[in-house]
Order: structure tokens, then sequence, then C-alpha cells
């Protein structure tokens, strides 16, 4: 009798509606997600740069104001980690954490005492270590107290310059190549291409969504969750200007608006992730702890705690639900065995 029954449904399913579904899936993606995601970063870090060139006062509440709304644009995309980002290591330019503990703070410490020339252009600093540049080194120079001070002022103010200069250039080396190459890469896969078939693209768009779910329940709330016994709160993701809890809920949002292009086709299916991504986002509007400082307390970790597991409730359906229904599934990525 099921066999009748599948037989049917194949019969009346009319040719070439689930290769249209998935063509109109990956158009979406690219022009309603991927393009104006890349478009804003590169926006967002040119005017950084602007600001930088006119007050490089760390303290500077317009400068920080740019550098907030530039990171926030960076953390919408920061999980489209496949073509242009990855291409001369570029995501990691702009966004070098976690890294090597204590790497950020020693490069910069050494080129501010040094008064390392290496500054005087973007397209030396380039050639710096990775830890040394992007947004999380720059969180340092802005909001640490030790690097607010250090040194001398007229070089830390070429540095965070320079600096500033360097993101721009990267994310619109990025936004660029989008434009001017991959989306149109992306969106036609060819026998002979890059992407030989739709299925490898969703492939790609659905492991960049798992992975981007992972990082967020593992790392942005796993590492200062840490254990029971020994919580990590300083290990918070960019604690020092209070944007930690600010990071879930962008990525989240980010994520959650992936995740909806795609299970567009199916409403059922795209009403059960849409509330479970309300769940967590509720529950992160709801926490008053900005820097998940109250990992050492009892009451506020658990908080905590049930947001990752709300997380992970997330990371359930789009692997037990959206990957079915796609024919994928998340396959290796760069998380796995960390």
């Amino acid at each position: 009798m099921k066999r009748v029954l599948l037989a049917a449904a194949l019969v009346l399913t009319p040719p070439g509606v689930h290769a249209q579904s998935e063509t109109s899936v990956i158009r979406s993606v690219v022009a309603k997600h991927i393009l104006p995601g890349f478009s804003e970063l590169s926006a967002g870090a040119d005017r950084l740069s602007q600001v930088a060139a006119r007050d490089c006062e760390p303290t500077s509440p317009v400068l920080r104001s740019a550098y907030g709304h530039a990171f926030d644009a960076w953390i919408s995309v920061s999980h489209l980690r496949f073509g242009p980002t990855e291409v001369h290591d570029r995501a990691f330019a702009l966004a070098f954490w976690p890294g090597s503990r204590g790497a950020t703070p020693k490069s910069l410490r050494a080129l501010i005492l040094a008064e390392d020339p290496i500054v005087s252009s973007a397209t030396s600093f380039a050639q710096v270590s990775i830890a040394a540049r992007g947004f999380y080194a720059l969180e340092f120079l802005l909001f640490d107290e030790e690097f607010i001070s250090l040194g001398d002022p007229a070089y830390r103010c070429k540095l965070i310059r320079t600096m500033t200069e360097d993101i721009a250039a990267v994310a619109r080396g990025i936004s660029d190549d989008w434009q001017s190459s991959y989306a149109g890469i992306i969106a036609a896969p060819s026998p002979d291409g890059m992407y030989r078939s739709r299925e490898e693209v969703l492939q790609e768009f659905f492991k960049a969504l798992s992975t981007g779910l992972q990082f967020t329940s593992e790392t942005r709330l796993g590492r200062p969750l840490g254990t029971f016994e020994r919580p990590r709160p300083k290990r918070a993701e960019v604690r020092r200007s209070g944007r930690s809890v600010s990071h879930v809920v962008l990525s989240l949002s980010a994520l959650r608006e992936l995740a909806d292009h795609l299970s567009a086709p199916d409403a059922a299916l795209s009403g059960k992730v849409d509330r479970s991504f309300d769940r967590a986002l509720t529950q992160l509007e709801n926490l008053s702890d900005p820097t998940f400082a109250t990992v050492t307390d009892p009451q506020g970790r658990v908080r905590i705690e049930v947001i990752q597991q709300s997380v992970d409730a997330i990371r359930a359906v789009v692997r037990n639900d959206l990957g079915p229904t796609l024919g994928v599934a998340a396959g290796f990525n760069s998380l796995d065995g960390d």
C-alpha cells in the first residue's frame, strides 16, 4: 500500500517543481541574504575608517559607535565562511577569535612598544600577525584600559587608523568578489564548475547554517560557561566592549534569516524553524547580563545554560527537519574535532 501511495505521489508531482524550488531558494539566499549582508559590511567598514581618520581618540563615542556598527555587520555575515571570505584568510583578518591564548594583546603590545613602522600603510599592515588585525584587535585599542594609554599616543592613533583602513580594504574585497563573480558562480552551478549542482550549493548553505549555530552554542556560549566547577566569564567574546550577548543575538538573527530562506518552500517547517529561534531570542532579550558575567552565580548560570539548550534545540530542528527536507546533511566543518 505504501508503495502505491508513493508512486501516486510521484505521478502527481509536476516534473521540475523540485528543481524550480531549489533554484528559487538559492537565488533568494544570494540576493536577499548574502549580497546585502556583505554590502552592509563594506559600507560600515568604510565609515569606520573615515571616522578614524578624523578622530582616533579611543574613548570617542563617534569612533566607538562606528566600530560597533561595522562589527555588527561582520557578525551578521560571519557564518558565510566560504568563497570570498576564505580568500587570503580574509575572515581571520577581520575576526581572529578565539585565537591562541594572549596572541592578540601580545602582538599589539610588540607593535606599540617598538613603534613598528609597518603601520605606515594598510598594504604593509596586512603583513603583520593576523592576531593584530581586525575587529577583535581593535577592541583592545578602543576598550582595554592598558592599551588605551600604552606607548606613544601618536603611534597608537596611526595604528588605529591603519587598522581600520585594513578592515575596510578586506571587507571591500569580499563584497566586490561576491558582486563581480561569486554570486553568479553559486547561483548557476554547472557540471564543470566550482559547484556542480544545486544540491552542492544547498549543502554549502546548510553547512554555513549548521556551523554558525554550533559556533554560537559551543564557543560564544560555551567558552564563558566553562564548567560548573570552573566558569570562565573572562573568556566571553568581546566582553571589554560589552558586546557578548549582542553577538549571540546578531548571529542568531542572521542565521534565522538564512534558515527562513532555506525552509521557505515548506510553510509548516518554516513555522517550526521560526518558533525555535523565537524561544532563544526571547530568552536573550530577558537576560540582563551583557557579558555573561553571571556564569559564576548558580542562578545566572542556569539562565545562560537554558539559552544554550535553546540554541541546541534549533540545531536539532535544522539537523532533523530542515536537512532531510533539503536532501542534505551538515557534513564536515572546521569546528569538528576542536
